[in-house]
């Protein structure tokens, strides 16, 4: 049997609509989104993440995340850039994450709503996502996700067979809780 593998789904930070001259795949990241994707970043190397391999859109916005998450990183990353990922539907995401090798640990993929969000919901049991387990994270997931948001998930078995069993949620990070001060 294969160990599990983790799949980081990120959705990318709050883009900027105020030049409404920039075509979609054109627009930056807003200052919130900066901001956010740079907490995001932040939970990223207190938590020692560092993906075998990224899978990103090459839309800009998800690009700028990429670029303020990756110097949190421990260890060497493979980063594809990858034209299909923009715009793809969920299905074409499962398909494309289905052809990673099969030695690769985890995979990080950095992409777009709806898709990033229905992939997530499609890979979790239909238990926990009736809210069985409690956990306020998988609550909120099943109801959005946020830009600048990441989801970490246990995957079964070997990417070709992605979504035959059950993922588990792990986490769910989103940069305002992030942000938060302990209480403590």
């Amino acid at each position: 049997m294969n160990s599990p593998k983790t799949l980081y789904l990120v959705r990318h930070a709050k883009s900027d609509w105020e030049d409404p001259a920039l075509a979609d795949r054109d627009r930056p990241l807003a200052v919130r989104g900066r901001k956010a994707a740079s907490t995001l970043a932040g939970h990223i190397e207190r938590s020692g993440i560092s993906p075998a391999l990224v899978l990103c859109s090459p839309a800009r916005r998800t690009m700028d995340t990429l670029r303020l998450i990756s110097g949190s990183f421990r260890d060497p990353v493979e980063i594809l850039v990858e034209d299909e990922l923009y715009g793809a539907p969920m299905g074409d995401l499962l398909r494309r994450l289905r052809r990673v090798p099969a030695p690769t640990p985890s995979v990080m993929l950095i992409g777009h709503n709806p898709a990033i969000h229905e992939l997530a919901i499609g890979l979790l049991s239909s238990g926990a996502l009736r809210g069985a387990s409690g956990a306020g994270s998988l609550k909120q997931l099943k109801v959005k996700f946020p830009t600048g948001a990441m989801a970490t998930l246990a995957v079964p078995g070997s990417w070709k067979d992605l979504g035959n069993k059950p993922a588990d949620l792990l986490e769910f990070a989103l940069p305002r809780e992030l942000s938060l001060p302990d209480g403590g």
